[in-house]
């Protein structure tokens, strides 16, 4: 027969994942007494023993940290992880890392799955756009940490590590549409409810606002690279037929969309920086050798990783402590680097 697991606890006791995973590791609050005996008696009944060593029971603690990303194929993802491990490894976490695939159904999924695994803490890249879909983990005081991607509503409680997308981009806006440039027109693919593709456009945009210029926003989403060279030409057609003068800066907020950009550019048998300007934000050092080099918006997701675990490691030893782990969360904004290049 097998060994009863934390759901099979939850499931017969009628509560959730998140409540028994309370329960067994000491954190009653808001939990009423008959539900603590009910829980317990569940336990027993079915012989639960959780899966950690003894060691790691008289700790408190399963010396395992969660880790939820939205794309493991996207190389931030892999440097994300990187940054990550270096700092939890060391420490003596193992690491659990699970992919949602940009899916708000699969990234739930994994939260109650890491749950059921007792994690000390979990560091996530959200798909959702409001924190409801991760209250449970809130409630239950678990150290968390959200990176790269920030829900709308996030309680300030709650650590945060992101690029500074918003000004960097405002910034750099600012800085080319106030020279040749008279239209920016910036190119994403939002995969998930929430995205820093969708704030670094609201840089451009705002920037294009106060000098008066021409803003366009181009969601690939599903469409091909045909229709991407179809809206790009459309975007320069539009230039010429108005009679604006000046040049067209074109922006790809997101690395892999880079590769689709240049395609189009060769296909349309346009060049940068003679009929228009080109910036991308990442490009993990291959954009160098495209030309002349493209001018580039540079974050690093190694530094975030490490970021975001040096403060989940704060706050598992605060709960180890018996102390509000959210007591030592902070809100980090790590700076864009500018790498220029003559594409603009």
């Amino acid at each position: 027969m097998s060994k009863a697991t934390i759901a099979d606890i939850a499931r017969e006791a009628g509560v959730s994942v998140t409540t028994v995973s309370r329960f067994i590791n000491g954190n009653y609050r808001k939990m009423s007494p008959a539900t603590r005996l009910r829980i317990q008696a569940t336990v027993n009944r079915l012989d639960y023993t959780p899966r950690a060593s003894a060691r790691q029971l008289r700790r408190g603690q399963s010396m395992i940290v969660g880790v939820i990303v939205g794309d493991i194929s996207n190389v931030f993802s892999s440097l994300l992880f990187k940054g990550i491990y270096n700092v939890l490894q060391p420490s003596g976490y193992d690491i659990m890392l699970m992919n949602s695939n940009n899916s708000v159904d699969q990234e739930k999924d994994e939260i109650e799955r890491l749950l059921s695994q007792q994690v000390d803490g979990l560091i996530i890249q959200p798909n959702a756009c409001y924190f409801e879909a991760y209250k449970s983990i809130s409630t239950a005081h678990l150290p968390l940490v959200m990176v790269d991607r920030l829900t709308g509503d996030q309680p300030h409680q709650i650590s945060q590590v992101a690029s500074d997308n918003f000004d960097s981009c405002f910034s750099l806006g600012s800085k080319l549409l106030s020279g040749p440039y008279r239209k920016v027109v910036v190119l994403s693919r939002v995969l998930s409810q929430v995205s820093a593709q969708t704030i670094r456009a609201e840089g451009f945009e705002r920037a294009s606002q106060a000098l008066k210029k021409k803003y366009v926003r181009i969601e690939m989403g599903d469409h091909d690279g045909s229709w991407l060279s179809k809206q790009i030409r459309k975007e320069i057609a539009d230039m010429a037929e108005d009679g604006s003068t000046g040049k067209t800066l074109l922006v790809s907020l997101m690395g892999p969309l880079l590769f689709e950009t240049l395609a189009s550019l060769r296909e349309l048998g346009l060049v940068f920086p003679r009929d228009l300007g080109l910036v991308s934000f990442d490009d993990w050092d291959w954009s160098q050798y495209v030309e002349n080099g493209i001018y580039l918006l540079e974050q690093d997701p190694k530094a975030m990783g490490e970021q975001a675990a040096s403060n989940l490691c704060l706050q598992m030893k605060e709960a180890k402590a018996g102390r509000d782990p959210y007591g030592v969360s902070k809100s980090y904004s790590l700076p864009v680097k500018n790498v220029p290049a003559p594409s603009v």
